[in-house]
C-alpha cells in the first residue's frame, strides 16, 4: 500500500532566485558562484580623476575601471564637483570632501541592504538612512595638534520597511553593515600612497 508523503514529510524546496526590489537576484547569485569558481574575478581596482577649478572647488570624474578579468567603463561618465561652504572661504560650488563619505557609507549600506534583501527573498517597501560626522576643524586648520583631523565619530541612522519581521529586517542591515567595504576603510583603515609630480 503506498502512502503519500505529508507536509512535514516532503524535503523543502529550494527557492529559485526572483528579481526582487529592483536586484537581479539569478545574476547575483550566479556573480557568487562564478568568483567561488574563480576567485580572481573578484579583483577590482576603481579610480578617480580630479582637477582643481579654482580656490578650494576642484572636480573627480568616474569613467573606467578594471574588475571582473578586464578593463570596463561605466555607461557613462559620472562627474562630481567639492568646494567648501563660504564659511569656510569657499565658494560651495559642491559638498565638502568628507561630506562624500557620509554618502559613501550611507551608499553602500544601502546597496548591501538591497541586494541582501533580495536574496533573501525579503520585499523592501523603504529605505532611508541619515548619517552625521562630528569634526573639530582645529586640526585642519593647524591650530591644534591636539585634535585629529577628521571625523570624530560617524552616526549612521537606518529606517527600514519591509514584508518581514523587525527582528529580520534588522539581520538585513547588520549583514550589510558587517560587509560594508566603505564601512571596512573607514574602521579598519589602508596604508594610502601619495606620488608627486611637479613641474
Amino acid at each position: 500500500m503506498e502512502t503519500t508523503p505529508t507536509t512535514t514529510q516532503t524535503a523543502k524546496q529550494p527557492r529559485t532566485p526572483m528579481p526582487l526590489n529592483g536586484v537581479d537576484t539569478p545574476t547575483l547569485f550566479a556573480t557568487l558562484d562564478a568568483v567561488k569558481h574563480q576567485p580572481a574575478l573578484a579583483k577590482f581596482q576603481f579610480r578617480a580623476t580630479n582637477r582643481w577649478q579654482q580656490g578650494t572647488h576642484s572636480r573627480s570624474r568616474m569613467e573606467s575601471f578594471h574588475g571582473a578579468g578586464g578593463e570596463r567603463k561605466h555607461v557613462r561618465e559620472f562627474t562630481f564637483d567639492a568646494d567648501h561652504p563660504q564659511v569656510l572661504v569657499g565658494r560651495d560650488q559642491g559638498p565638502t570632501p568628507v561630506e562624500f563619505l557620509l554618502h559613501a557609507i550611507a551608499a553602500c549600506i544601502t546597496a548591501g541592504i538591497g541586494n541582501i534583501a533580495a536574496a533573501r527573498g525579503v520585499r523592501l517597501a523603504e529605505v532611508e538612512s541619515t548619517v552625521e560626522g562630528d569634526i573639530d576643524l582645529r586640526g585642519i586648520l593647524g591650530l591644534s595638534e591636539e585634535v585629529r583631523n577628521g571625523y570624530e565619530q560617524l552616526r549612521v541612522s537606518v529606517k527600514i520597511k519591509g514584508d518581514a519581521s523587525p527582528e529580520k529586517l534588522a539581520q538585513i542591515v547588520e549583514q550589510s553593515r558587517a560587509r560594508s567595504a566603505v564601512y571596512d576603510v573607514l574602521t579598519n583603515g589602508i596604508p594610502v600612497a601619495i606620488s608627486v609630480s611637479a613641474g
